[in-house]
């Protein structure tokens, strides 16, 4: 039996992927446990998970809404990422030295568990959440890359090996990405010991009850989402959505998920072509859908392609503009403007990608098809079984 230790930081996004991981090594007889936000894991992985918990931020991850390009990647991880690694450091420490773990699996964006297994010599396995990483972005922005290399350096001198010089975001002994060719295309991976294992798709535990019964089998269904790390910026895009899916309201039901509450009044005077909830069970959903229209977060749309579900894509900042552009080059989406798209424009991209003539539902079928070859959880338990099988000293090329 092998001891592995999942350290992710407080965003959903980057702990859905690992939750199939999780249970697919469970059921092969090994031991997993967690490191990070108690409350979220277990709301995800369910209570009986063994959870460690490390030292969270006092508020949730807002930044300026028009904060996007370059600026929006400094300001995540000098006022994010980094002070999370030194908060979830200490618990990550005591985690280790409690749980003793054969194989740490890090989300890349939680690089205290890259650093404290570097410094123990335990190996460590990097969680890719978004193909964007794997095209290296800030190879055209050396600058940038510097200055992150410096956070870095600065952190090891903290809690990890200062003699260790790689990025903690993209570990020697191996990287699991939750994607495929189908999305990133032909381009060769810029790090070695890459295993796209596509979409890790499982059962997630309940957070909401949905109206099924309450869906039209007469009109297509449209979900629009903007995920829940963006509710700072989405008002004025969510309102000329709900106006975009009355146009359509003959033909098409929209479901327009509000988090943050940010269409006031209008959430309690739906039109007869929508329903408005605050959070939705989008696993289980997507199968009743015919489109989606999202920020371009890399769950989000590798869960839409898996389940054959054309996209129309308005990214915001970070990784999302790279994800769509993925998307559309792939066949499966559109694009639009996050902040000029209007309701008409926006009613046209939904009809784009409904009409079978476009070829936007054939291509996200093909994606789909091909993620689900990739064997998801099933083949990152495969890997990282392959890894804990390793000498202790070994490192891949590179």
């Amino acid at each position: 039996m092998t001891s592995f230790l999942f350290v992710v930081p407080p965003l959903v996004g980057h702990t859905n992927p690992l939750l199939g991981v999780a249970g697919e090594l469970a059921r092969r007889g090994h031991r997993v446990a967690w490191a990070g936000y108690g409350d979220q894991i277990r709301s995800l992985a369910g209570e009986d998970a063994e959870v460690y918990e490390t030292q969270m931020p006092d508020a949730e991850l807002r930044r300026p809404p028009k904060l996007t390009g370059p600026a929006a990647f400094r300001f995540l991880w000098e006022d994010f990422f980094a002070p999370l690694a030194g908060l979830m450091a200490p618990g990550v420490e005591a985690a280790v030295q409690e749980y003793g773990p054969d194989v740490v699996v890090a989300d890349q964006h939680a690089v205290a568990g890259a650093l404290v297994a570097e410094r123990h010599g335990i190996p460590y396995v990097t969680s890719v959440t978004t193909s964007a990483e794997l095209t290296d972005p800030l190879s055209s922005m050396p600058k940038v890359e510097a200055w992150l290399r410096g956070i870095f350096a600065s952190l090891r001198e903290q809690f990890g090996d200062s003699r260790h010089t790689g990025d903690p975001r993209f570990s020697p002994h191996g990287i699991i990405a939750f994607t495929g060719r189908a999305l990133l295309g032909d381009a060769p991976l810029p790090w070695d010991g890459v295993h796209l294992v596509g979409p890790a798709i499982a059962p997630r535990a309940p957070r909401c009850d949905f109206p099924y019964g309450e869906l039209d089998p007469e009109r297509r269904k449209v979900l629009v989402t903007l995920g829940t790390a963006n509710l700072d910026a989405g008002e004025r895009f969510l309102k000329e959505a709900v106006a975009a899916l009355e146009e359509l309201r003959g033909t098409v039901q929209g479901i327009v998920v509000d988090p943050g509450g940010l269409l006031g009044e209008e959430r309690k005077l739906p039109g007869p072509g929508l329903l408005l909830r605050e959070f939705v069970p989008q696993l289980e959903l997507l199968p009743h859908l015919d489109a989606v229209v999202c920020h371009g977060g890399h769950n989000t749309v590798c869960e839409s392609l898996w389940h054959g579900v054309p996209l129309v894509l308005a990214p915001i900042r970070d990784d999302q503009p790279i994800v769509s552009g993925q998307v559309v080059d792939a066949g499966a989406g559109v694009r639009v403007r996050f902040n000029r798209v209007d309701a008409a424009r926006l009613a046209a991209a939904v009809s784009s990608v409904l009409d079978p003539a476009s070829g936007h539902r054939a291509a996200a079928e093909e994606i789909g098809r091909s993620f689900r070859e990739a064997g998801g959880a099933r083949a990152a338990a495969d890997h990282l079984g392959r890894i804990a099988a390793r000498p202790a000293n070994y490192q891949a090329a590179g």
